[in-house]
């Protein structure tokens, strides 16, 4: 969602902010694109289907509603721990949804947002019982898998993609909760630099 009142604010695409300004492209606001069967994806801008009365909520640039295309596909992961074991179907997931977003039309751009923690421990919780990493077995610390986990998204699930952003950061999932960016610098240079390369592609194409 923020994606895209980011793109409005750093306003690099004229044609782009105007068809989000004049309501034509709307963030979805259904489970689905209308008249077709695909999955939605974590955050899809699409032009709203005719006749569909538009919802602007206070505060915010881009309005909502139902949408008959996509023009940007958002999906988002966040890895924080056995990575190693999920990184197939994290894999194919994120494929599987570029098929997903360009079921209304080849044109699509397809965002992937991935979250990859490098910290040097991490707690997981079943109900009340806490499983914490050890570093030893099917049990190692996000640091030992971070680096693995990153070399097989970028060779296998990178390529599908228009923009394929990774966000390193910290996380222990224990009170009080600490959260860092490994690099926050490198963090805002690369979302920056996205957000760039996204309106260059729209100011070209609408």
């Amino acid at each position: 969602m923020h994606l895209y009142e980011d793109l409005v604010s750093i306003d690099r695409s004229s044609k782009l902010v105007a068809a989000i300004k004049q309501e034509i492209l709307v963030l979805n606001v259904a489970n689905r694109l209308q008249g077709i069967k695909a999955r939605r994806g974590d955050g899809t801008l699409g032009q709203i289907v005719p006749g569909e009365k538009p919802l602007r909520d206070k505060g915010y640039a881009v309005a909502r509603g139902r949408i008959a295309t996509v023009e940007i596909g958002v999906e988002v992961k966040i890895l924080a721990k056995a990575m190693i074991k999920q990184i197939d179907r994290v894999i194919n997931d994120l494929r599987n949804q570029v098929v997903q977003f360009r079921k209304s039309g080849e044109h699509a751009f397809c965002v992937a947002i991935v979250g990859i923690n490098q910290a040097d421990h991490y707690v997981s919780f079943e109900g009340d019982r806490p499983w914490p990493t050890t570093g030893r077995g099917g049990y190692l610390h996000p640091a030992q898998e971070a680096e693995e986990a990153e070399r097989r998204l970028l060779a296998h699930a990178a390529p599908s993609y228009n923009e394929f952003l990774l966000l390193r950061y910290r996380a222990t999932n224990e009170k009080p909760y600490p959260f860092q960016w490994v690099d926050y610098n490198e963090v805002r240079l690369n979302y920056a630099a996205a957000l760039t390369r996204i309106s260059s592609a729209f100011q070209q194409r609408l």
